[in-house]
């Protein structure tokens, strides 16, 4: 049988059950492949920059497949592979971790924990945050039980993270390109995100970053919102107007924000973002650990030797 190389990132443990004609290569995410290694027929990404990507895209003259072990694989996307190139993303590989993120990030914001610490740095006993307090106080969300969450971008984390905020008690919405009903839950059309957003008490931004999204998230989205809802993003940072947002946040026409992504990483010192009150940022820690990666490998690597379909492959 004729021989088949598989190049593997240095940048987690992979260990996938391979065939015996697959020969796995260890490369180092951060620098090109090497020029002895360029002759692979499929390549694993994770962590490699963009212009490590590029600077091979086109001097690998027998690679077939590229899998992206990100949920969003926009640098490989980026980077200019050709059109015969099969390019599979790690969609699902980070459902959990991102939801669990998700879930600290809507939890924070709820029940009021940025105001919790500047109390605690300030030395003081915050009585308006605890003791009696009521369920649903006028003009304000301070519990999920009973709160409206729309998930927007519903794709393999929206539909984990869903089920989650359910449980606890919230009516929870998905937006999609298309309407209907995913995994049991209602999923609206982008075009009925007007009136939906008016009666929105957290709106969860799970998109990934196209030219379709960026921005999606503008000033006229979010003056859409009531002023208690809070809004968190756990997609890509481009899809959030960001100097919108610190606006809302400064004019008191939002309740807060949590943001794990930004448009620029790592954010610059200058950025207003640091200082917008009631809003809490997290260094893109919601992924960053693809859970699931040698069984997708190896299933991948299998349809493409049995000729079969792959999984998670990318419409370019």
């Amino acid at each position: 049988m004729t021989p088949f190389k598989l190049l593997l990132p240095n940048s987690l443990p992979l260990a996938p059950e391979l065939p015996d004609r697959v020969t796995a290569v260890t490369y180092d995410a951060g620098a090109p492949v090497p020029g002895e290694h360029r002759d692979a027929e499929a390549l694993v990404v994770w962590g490699s920059s963009g212009r490590d990507l590029a600077a091979v895209a086109h001097d690998m003259p027998r690679l077939r497949w590229v899998q992206s072990l990100a949920a969003g694989p926009d640098a490989v996307l980026a980077a200019g592979f050709p059109d015969d190139v099969v390019i599979t993303s790690g969609a699902g590989l980070h459902s959990a971790t991102v939801t669990e993120h998700a879930l600290a990030l809507v939890l924070a914001q709820v029940r009021r924990l940025p105001a919790a610490l500047r109390a605690q740095a300030e030395h003081r006993w915050a009585r308006e945050l605890g003791g009696l307090q009521p369920l649903h106080p006028e003009g304000a969300v301070t519990t999920l039980l009973g709160a409206r969450v729309l998930i927007w971008g519903f794709g393999a984390i929206g539909r984990t993270l869903a089920p989650v905020l359910r449980s606890l008690g919230a009516d929870v919405r998905g937006v999609a390109r298309t309407a209907g009903e995913r995994a049991g839950f209602p999923v609206l059309a982008v075009e009925d995100l007007p009136a939906e957003l008016g009666r929105t008490d957290v709106l969860v931004v799970v998109l990934p970053a196209t030219d379709a999204t960026r921005h999606a998230l503008d000033a006229g989205r979010l003056a859409a919102l009531p002023p208690h809802a809070h809004v968190v993003n756990v997609g890509r940072g481009s899809t959030v107007d960001e100097q919108a947002l610190v606006d809302a946040l400064r004019a008191g026409r939002l309740a807060g924000a949590a943001l794990d992504v930004t448009g620029t990483e790592p954010l610059p010192p200058e950025s207003p973002l640091w200082d917008a009150p009631g809003l809490l940022l997290t260094p893109h820690a919601a992924g960053g650990r693809p859970v699931g990666a040698d069984a997708l490998i190896a299933a991948n690597v299998a349809a493409l030797l049995a000729g079969d379909p792959l999984r998670n492959v990318v419409e370019r």
